[in-house]
């Protein structure tokens, strides 16, 4: 185990709740409904109150958990201690990998909206460095700096909701055709609980958080709840103007929802909360990736020199750093802005260890019914398997590779 000391409580419910709001609050809100359009069409609506139901088992079991589990890691420590090593292992290998291409995703959707073509790969890869420099500064400035991200994206998503409502362009939504049927449906909803996964974040920050058993579970429930409100009101109104065709051939269905109300003003602020929601995203995601990477360490499943707290901002300055260096790489040689299905099937099975670790707690550390739990393990499973073949290819790939490197290392550790 690790000597190296813990990390500091310094949030409080608000900070906690607003970090989470900040990490679902991201470019999904942007960009989630066009693909989720194209797979079940109008019918996404109702993909995306699934996506929320699959997303509240697994808030209320990720609470449970952190209550009992106040440390740093998520559902690496909680499947670790509940399950055993192999389960925890799988879920953070999970995490940090897909997470770690949706960092990739978020920067360069960042520049996408924020520079022209030749610029974005440089300003991707120096968002990425300010922001992890933000974080290695303290959690205090996490949080500060995603306040003023949240307020500033809010006001964006309510302006163009606001132009939608207003302008005489929307319509009722008569078209309910279901283009792929069933199947399609649960698709959409697998690819819009990308959009909601960001409640994981306060529980990779449970050493962070004060008077962890009430303040956790009550800001990983209302992160959720204000997300499912916002990204509900924004489908509708985007439904509304555009169509289920438009909107799943757009590449930018809010930004081009707002463009036929004629409301030529409200354009320019999508695209800025658009960049913001990218960076809020990326800020919170940098977080939990050193996070998990620092609970890992402290097990051996991830290079123990990444097992490190900063003496003075109390921060794990080396996994953040390393999580940085890494995201810069991949951004530099690869654009991964269409890592929404990959980052979905990781997320998806981490959650589903979430899941079986609550609903083998016992009933002195039950906060939520068994029947929930149960639920939200079906939900995962059934989207993993509705998400498209590519991603799930991918997904197993990523897996076993993370089997093959801790089967080696193993067999080091034996050997030594």
């Amino acid at each position: 185990m690790s000597t190296q000391p813990a990390l500091a409580r310094r949030l409080g419910l608000g900070d906690a709740t607003v970090i989470g709001l900040g990490s679902m609050i991201g470019a999904g809100v942007f960009a989630a409904f066009a693909p989720a359009a194209r797979a079940a069409g109008s019918w996404f609506l109702l993909g995306l109150a699934i996506a929320a139901v699959v997303a509240y088992c697994n808030a209320t079991a990720s609470a449970q958990l952190a209550a009992a589990y106040p440390r740093a890691g998520g559902t690496y420590l909680y499947g670790r201690e509940v399950l055993g090593d192999w389960w925890g292992f799988l879920a953070g290998w999970g995490f940090v990998v897909g997470k770690t291409a949706s960092c990739a995703a978020m920067a360069m959707t960042f520049a996408a909206y924020a520079v022209p073509d030749g610029w974005q790969k440089p300003v991707a890869a120096a968002v990425v460095i300010v922001l992890a420099l933000v974080n290695c500064a303290g959690i205090t400035r996490t949080a500060g700096l995603t306040r003023v991200i949240v307020t500033l994206v809010l006001l964006a998503l309510a302006a163009a909701v606001a132009a939608c409502a207003t302008s005489g362009h929307a319509r009722a939504i008569d078209d309910w055709d279901l283009p792929h049927g069933p199947y399609g449906l649960l698709q959409s909803a697998g690819l819009l609980f990308f959009a909601f996964a960001g409640y994981a974040r306060i529980a990779t920050l449970g050493e962070e958080v004060r008077d962890p058993a009430r303040v956790i579970p009550r800001a990983i429930v209302g992160a959720l709840a204000g997300a499912v409100v916002v990204y509900s009101v924004v489908g509708v109104s985007v439904l509304a103007v555009l169509g289920p065709g438009a909107t799943g051939a757009s590449t930018e269905p809010l930004a081009d929802a707002v463009a036929a109300t004629g409301w030529d003003w409200a354009g320019p602020v999508v695209r800025v909360g658009a960049a913001l929601a990218a960076a809020g995203a990326l800020l919170a995601l940098v977080a939990g990736l050193g996070r998990t990477s620092l609970a890992m360490a402290r097990e051996g499943d991830l290079p123990r020199w990444l097992d490190a707290v900063h003496p003075t901002y109390q921060v794990p300055h080396r996994a953040e750093l390393s999580v940085a260096a890494v995201v810069v790489v991949i951004v530099l040689l690869v654009d991964l802005r269409g890592a929404i299905g990959f980052s979905s099937f990781g997320v998806l099975l981490y959650y589903f260890v979430a899941n079986a670790a609550a609903r083998a707690q016992g009933d002195d550390q039950r906060r939520y019914p068994r029947g929930l739990q149960v639920l939200g393990m079906a939900g995962c499973l059934v989207l993993v398997a509705t998400l498209p073949w590519q991603s799930v290819v991918a997904g197993l790939v990523v897996f076993a590779i993370g089997v093959c490197y801790r089967t080696f290392l193993s067999t080091r550790h034996r050997g030594a």
